[in-house]
């Protein structure tokens, strides 16, 4: 496969103790000590009431790192295409609607007509169109464990086919129990990236991502530098986004192969 490159113009980061990219990047450098703790994505600015009201944790924790990338970028909004990738989708919501169809001969088995909208997998993508004005497509992946790889992939390879920015939203969230027993996830965690074709930025892309699919050679699960946050990135499968934040962060070039499928991602950043 042909190497595919973009520049990254935003970026932003939710999860435990890394609320938001300015917060995190100290972090992520290595200058400030990281410390684990219960971070509530913000009420998502971009939503009118209505839809803020309706809108779940998962839906938060994706549009908190959609609205922080794009306005890092300074493109508008509503002009980026998108791809959205989560491992579990809205866990959330879908185990609450399993409860409601278990209880049949205890109350009617009445699923609410919101709660059936936001269990579909392009929930979050759905809020993030509604609430921006998006006109444009956006994909949305769900691939377990290869969630975030999967996104990338797709992600440079619509900017690289398409020669225009988009915006890459990956995400996921603890599901609730028992289904929390079958695919247990420490917390939740999100990344954004804008990402445009090379030079779009004209001198203010943060760096340069090159990418190569490396079919028959695997690769074992990235390893963060930071201290303490190797336990997030084995507990929630899109915090392998972390060592690629943390080349960001550094001012780094090297960063670890990805595991995808059968065989990996080469990554590699340029100043």
């Amino acid at each position: 496969m042909t190497a595919l490159s973009a520049d990254i113009l935003g970026v932003a980061i939710w999860g435990p103790g890394l609320e938001g990219w300015a917060a995190s990047a100290p972090i992520l450098a290595g200058t400030q000590p990281y410390a684990f703790r219960a971070s509530p994505p913000p009420a998502p600015a971009v939503l009118a009431a209505t839809e803020r009201r309706r809108a779940g944790p998962v839906v938060r924790l994706a549009l908190a790192v959609a609205q922080e990338a794009t306005a890092a970028s300074a493109l508008p909004p509503e002009s980026l295409p998108s791809v959205f990738a989560s491992g579990h989708g809205d866990a959330v919501v879908v185990g609450s609607i399993l409860e409601a169809l278990a209880a049949a001969g205890q109350q009617p088995r009445a699923v609410s007509p919101t709660q059936f909208h936001n269990s579909v997998h392009n929930a979050a993508a759905g809020y993030w169109s509604i609430g921006t004005g998006n006109p444009h497509p956006a994909t949305c992946l769900g691939l377990g464990d290869d969630s975030y790889a999967a996104g990338l992939l797709k992600a440079l390879a619509e900017v690289t086919t398409t020669n225009r920015p988009l915006l890459l939203c990956v995400y996921d969230h603890p599901l609730p129990p028992p289904l929390d027993a079958c695919r247990p996830t420490l917390a939740p965690f999100a990344a954004g990236l804008v990402l445009a074709p090379p030079g779009f930025g004209a001198g203010t892309a943060l760096a340069r991502l090159h990418l190569h699919w490396q079919p028959e050679t695997p690769a074992t699960l990235p390893s963060p530098r930071t201290p303490g946050l190797a336990a997030l990135v084995a507990g929630n499968a899109c915090a392998r986004a972390l060592p690629l934040l943390e080349a960001l962060a550094r001012h780094e070039a090297e960063l670890p192969a990805l595991p995808y499928l059968e065989g990996s991602l080469a990554l590699r950043l340029s100043w």
